[in-house]
């Protein structure tokens, strides 16, 4: 019979290799946010399965000791995070030449990893929570430790596969294949629900990636300022008809959230020197961005947020306002003294209402967190009526003439379930969509993801910022920006990217491009390698783009043919991006809007300055973004068959793209309206 001592010869690659004792428990750094506890139904024998699952990564000379700690971290947080084996002290993404490994991949992974979890950037850091509330690298310290041991083992010829945060192991491979692969949540069908996906993380064998969390590929905040910057400037176009050429001078911008992805906010508005208030009940969260310089002001007054935000207003200058309090009492101020919003949206992580991603109205942050830990049920109708208040608000602003939109954050689904069913557009279910347009429906659908533009960016891997700064000049260099207005505003946001003073982290820059200007930059940026102007930089883009995410209430609220709730376009670019050769490949379950509600991949690519980098870059690059184009292109979306034509006449020979035609719709009407009064 196989006993532990022969399972442990086994393996080289162990925690036993790291400690050749217990360690001790680290010190927790007093002001670190920490997560709140989730949600914890396991049953006794479920409770006993869970501990059995997280003591598969101990050996057995140490389970006396630790099988009670882990039934203490479970049944306190409801989840098993093996704190022991979390480093000492703050992990920094460090200069790729200060990791050990075979192979630069190895190297270069474990500098992202690292990033992920910087104390500057990871919303709840000693839990592994990137950002979104329960966005995770993985799902504990033991698979985190496991994880560096393999990249550092890794040679050229081996992939790494993970799946869920778990290491499942190194398998031979080419060179031409991905180094390694991520799968996290993918739950099949019958119970991919937020139920099913409660118990499957309280046992340890489901990890929430969020997007780029899971996928390793998160760059603090700075990720999503450009998208969220293009959504503000384009909202200001297309309904305030403020002028292509000016910004948001004037505007008040209103919104909720300061953590990973909503702390961009208070930056972008500044960017587009507009005035921007953003609620925020966690008052670490608006410490951190006030000492980042992404918010100038703190206030907890709403009269004084509004008041102030007027002087600016009147002064057409940028300002970034945090209020410290709840949206919706800053909403409902708006509505008692009848203050005109422009522009009004929310970044809460209303995925995750109910493990603390809403605050309701009426609870202290604090008396949100004890409510998670001590009752559920509670607190759950405390976010139910805070999400119907919050409705009538926006509701009430809407008809005053504010632009409202949904920022992808599961929103208007929280207020939908909370039990507001006018909020869809048939009255009854989401089906067809909400009365209030989501921003990718309305503008960055139609003017970004059809024509393909989406969020590439990368990280010069040396740390250096002068390699940084020599990126940002050759991408500048790559754009033409008389050819479209997206390439006029790309032009003018690198130029102005490092006065902008957008990093938090390691160096890294974030960029809005097409399929040709990515792969114009990135062999761009390739070639400098080679030529020993900069050190390898790791290339990717957020999974929030135009090929890699099927989800019907965000990414693909703007295909109308049906298509909107099939998943094969993120998994077809998942496959796609794996044949090709990226050198890393990541699919996950629920991304920005929740568990079964999306389906989401990302790619990483360590540009070396080799040739076979060259090759992979000309191929994997316009099948990353040409394969969204060309599904919203078959949905009969018209920037999208523009776009497609004219890859069509490029890429004779190479690729070629089915196009739809196009009946005539009075015909069509004409023809159903006679059959359905033959039927009646």
């Amino acid at each position: 019979m196989i006993n532990n001592i022969d399972i442990s010869d086994s393996m080289t690659i162990k925690l036993e290799e790291i400690y050749g004792e217990l360690p001790d428990m680290p010190e927790f750094v007093e002001g670190i946010r920490r997560a709140p506890k989730r949600d914890f139904t396991l049953s006794q024998k479920e409770t006993e399965l869970a501990l059995k699952n997280a003591l598969r990564y101990i050996p057995e000379k140490w389970h006396t000791t630790l099988a009670p700690e882990f039934l203490g971290e479970l049944l306190t947080s409801g989840r098993i995070y093996g704190y022991r084996f979390r480093p000492e002290g703050e992990i920094k993404g460090k200069p790729i030449d200060k990791y050990t490994g075979h192979c630069i991949e190895g190297k270069a992974f474990q500098v992202m990893i690292d990033n992920n979890l910087d104390f500057d950037i990871a919303l709840y850091p000693y839990e592994l929570v990137t950002y979104g509330e329960t966005g995770q690298v993985c799902q504990n310290w033991m698979q985190y430790r496991l994880i560096k041991q393999y990249l550092e083992a890794m040679t050229r010829e081996q992939t790494l596969v993970v799946e869920s945060g778990h290491p499942l192991g190194l398998f031979a491979s080419t060179l031409e294949a991905p180094w390694v692969i991520i799968t996290n949540a993918l739950m099949v069908g019958l119970f991919d629900d937020q139920e099913n996906w409660n118990r499957a993380m309280s046992l340890g064998v489901a990890n929430y990636g969020q997007m780029t969390a899971g996928g390793w590929m998160y760059i603090g905040p700075q990720g999503i300022v450009h998208g969220t910057y293009s959504t503000l400037l384009n909202a200001g176009r297309s309904q305030l008809g403020i002028a292509p050429d000016k910004d948001l001078s004037g505007y008040l911008f209103v919104s909720s959230g300061l953590g990973g992805m909503s702390g961009a906010q208070g930056k972008t508005v500044e960017i587009a020197n507009g005035a921007g208030i953003i609620a925020e009940v966690d008052y670490s969260r608006i410490q951190t961005r006030h000492e980042q310089g992404w918010v100038r002001r703190i206030v907890e007054d709403p009269a004084e947020a509004f008041g102030l935000a007027r002087q600016y207003q009147d002064k057409k200058e940028g300002i970034a306002i945090a209020f410290y309090g709840n949206i919706v009492d800053l909403l409902a101020y708006a509505v008692d003294n009848n203050i005109k919003i422009d522009l009004l949206s929310d970044q809460t992580s209303c995925h995750a209402v109910y493990d603390g991603g809403y605050c309701p109205q009426g609870l202290t942050f604090e008396e949100r967190t004890e409510l998670l830990r001590t009752d559920i049920e509670r607190f759950k109708t405390h976010a139910d009526r805070s999400l119907k208040n919050h409705y009538q608000m926006i509701s009430a602003l809407v008809d005053r003439g504010t632009y409202f939109f949904d920022y992808g954050n599961s929103f208007l689904k929280a207020v939908f379930d909370a039990g507001v069913k006018e909020i869809c557009k048939n009255g009854e279910n989401p089906m067809d969509g909400f009365i209030f347009p989501s921003y990718v429906e309305d503008l960055m659908g139609p003017l970004f993801f059809d024509y393909g533009y989406g969020p590439f960016r990368w990280v010069c891997l040396s740390g250096k910022r002068e390699d940084l700064l020599k990126t940002d000049k050759a991408a500048m260099e790559c754009i033409d920006p008389d050819r479209r207005f997206q390439d006029r505003d790309n032009y003018i946001w690198i130029r102005d990217a490092d006065k902008n003073e957008l990093v938090v982290g390691t160096q890294a820059r974030i960029l809005y491009q097409d399929a040709l200007g990515r792969t114009k930059i990135a062999l761009r940026f390739n070639e400098m390698v080679r030529n020993g102007e900069i050190g390898p930089v790791m290339m990717g883009r957020d999974h929030h783009d135009t090929g890699g995410t099927d989800s019907p209430f965000r990414e693909t609220a703007n295909i109308k043919d049906g298509s909107n709730i099939m998943a094969d376009m993120a998994i077809q670019c998942f496959a796609g991006n794996a044949a090709r050769g990226m050198s890393l490949v990541a699919l996950h379950n629920g991304g920005g809007v929740g568990i079964g509600k999306a389906i989401n991949g990302g790619f990483g690519l360590v540009l070396d300055g080799s040739e076979r980098v060259d090759s992979i870059i000309k191929k994997a690059i316009p099948w990353d973004v040409m394969g969204g184009v060309a599904r919203r292109a078959w949905a009969r979306n018209e920037n999208s068959i523009e776009t497609s034509i004219k890859y069509n006449e490029l890429r004779q020979g190479a690729d070629h793209i089915t196009l739809p035609f196009i009946p005539d719709e009075n015909l069509i009407k004409d023809l159903v309206a006679e059959a359905f009064v033959k039927m009646e």
